[in-house]
C-alpha cells in the first residue's frame, strides 16, 4: 500500500518535479481554499465513482471550481448511470478514506479495474493534489501524473465536461 511517504518516494525516483505543502487535515474543496496555501487555483476535485450496478468503478478528476453533472459524464464515457461510490468500495479498491481521494490512490489498485476519467481541461497543466493523505498537497505536471497511472495499468480517459 503507497503512503504519503511512498508518494514522495516515487515521485523523487522518477525525477518528478512538484511542491509539497503540508497542512492540517481537509475533507473538501471549501475546506482546502480557507488554508492559506499558494496555487488554490490549481487544486483539483476527485470523485470516486460506479455504475448503477457496481460493475465498473471511476476515478473522477475535474479542477477544484467544476460541477460534474453525472448524466452528462455517464454518456461521454460512457457509462450506465453513475453515482458516488460507497466508502467501503473506496477502501476496498484504493485503500482510501474519504477525503484522501487522490489520483494517486489508483497506484493502490491492484486489480487496475478502476478507470481514471480526467478533465481534457488539465492537460498541460499543473495540479494540486492530495499525496495519499489529506494532510498534505502537492502540485506536479498533470502529464507526470497520467504516466504514473498508465505505467501501473489504470486504463484512461480524458474528457470533455464542457
Amino acid at each position: 500500500m503507497l503512503d504519503k511517504k511512498s508518494i514522495y518516494a516515487l515521485l523523487d525516483k522518477y525525477q518528478f518535479t512538484y511542491e509539497a505543502y503540508e497542512h492540517p487535515a481537509v475533507y473538501t474543496i471549501e475546506e482546502l481554499d480557507a488554508l492559506t496555501i499558494p496555487h488554490k487555483e490549481q487544486i483539483v476535485k476527485n470523485l470516486f465513482m460506479c455504475d448503477d450496478k457496481k460493475k465498473s468503478y471511476y476515478l473522477v478528476t475535474v479542477p477544484g471550481s467544476k460541477t460534474v453533472n453525472l448524466k452528462s459524464l455517464s454518456e461521454r464515457i460512457p457509462s450506465r448511470k453513475l453515482r458516488l461510490a460507497s466508502e467501503q468500495s473506496l477502501k476496498e479498491l484504493l485503500l482510501q478514506e474519504r477525503g484522501h481521494v487522490t489520483p494517486l490512490g489508483v497506484l493502490n489498485n491492484a486489480q487496475r479495474n478502476v478507470i481514471v476519467v480526467f478533465d481534457k481541461r488539465l492537460e498541460n497543466q499543473r495540479i494540486g493534489i492530495h499525496p495519499m493523505e489529506n494532510t498534505a498537497t502537492i502540485f506536479i505536471a498533470f502529464e507526470d501524473i497520467k504516466k504514473l497511472i498508465q505505467a501501473h495499468g489504470n486504463a484512461v480517459i480524458m474528457c470533455d465536461f464542457d
